[in-house]
């Protein structure tokens, strides 16, 4: 599944600015923020992807 690898990417791209953002880095904080509507979007892609393969 394409867009489960595409979240997986995501989230591992966060890392770093979590960690930073943990460490009180307000301009991370901002790109976690960004970040985080990044891969919630692309969960509810893999859920339609799911669901298409479900209906199939």
């Amino acid at each position: 599944m394409q867009s489960y690898e595409q979240l997986k990417n995501l989230i591992e791209s966060a890392a770093d600015d979590v960690a930073k953002c943990a460490g009180g880095n307000k301009a991370a904080g901002t790109r976690v923020r960004k970040a985080m509507q990044d891969i919630k979007n692309a969960a509810q892609d893999v859920r339609k992807e799911v669901l298409t393969m479900r209906d199939d």
